[in-house]
């Protein structure tokens, strides 16, 4: 575990959350979605993790792959397939901590998956998210982060970015905000950045106008 006393003496004014993987598991569905597809069409499952599906089906092109048609056929499969979503050990406690108006979601998932498994793992409803659908490019690009911070109104420079996957960690570092890895999942491959394995030893300090964290004993 690396050292995390740079972010302990930092204050921000906004916590952004990635979904999948950062405040809810989601690995066994989409394994299944995901692996479902590929084999139906004949090839190995793409590495998808962190990333919108137009995105990652663009990259098909070569395979024969339609991107249009594949990107709504995988999205149809993750809506009916919630089974196994859950939290992220202690999200739910750290979310509800937090005042509303200070953090957003902002995923690579469409707007209405992501409000479907954050429902099915019991968080709560964001008051802010940004989706697949809000920005024209997708993470790695730092535009869905720096999307969030607007929501916020706050600088993306003063926003702390909590990811799990490669693709949201060099999206919210483009956009010039911190950043905490979570490692529940093991889906980053990024390493010399803060990371925790979950929320059950971290808690949410409101400040005034901005927020910190603290270390707790697991």
């Amino acid at each position: 575990m690396l050292s995390y006393s740079p972010l302990e003496t930092q204050s921000f004014d906004a916590f952004l959350f990635d979904m999948d993987g950062t405040i809810l598991d989601s690995s066994a569905a989409s394994e299944r979605v995901w692996g479902g597809w590929a084999r139906d069409n004949g090839i190995p499952t793409p590495p998808y993790h962190g990333r919108r599906v137009e995105d990652t089906m663009a990259d098909l092109r070569a395979s024969g792959i339609d991107p249009k048609k594949a990107a709504a056929e995988i999205t149809e499969r993750e809506l009916a397939d919630l089974d196994g979503v859950v939290p992220i050990p202690g999200a739910l406690e750290f979310l509800t901590s937090l005042p509303s108006e200070k953090w957003a979601v902002v995923t690579s998932a469409p707007k209405e998956l992501a409000l479907r498994r954050i429902a099915a793992a019991g968080l709560p409803q964001p008051k802010a998210i940004i989706a697949a659908e809000n920005v024209s490019r997708g993470k790695p690009r730092p535009d869905p982060f720096l999307a969030g911070a607007e929501l916020l109104s706050v600088s993306p420079t003063r926003c702390l970015v909590f990811e799990d996957a490669d693709a949201g960690i060099h999206a919210a570092e483009a956009a010039g905000a911190s950043v905490v890895v979570i490692t529940h999942t093991n889906s980053a491959t990024l390493q010399n950045r803060p990371a925790v394995p979950d929320y059950l030893g971290l808690r949410a300090l409101v400040v005034g106008a901005s927020l910190a964290l603290e270390r707790t004993q697991r």
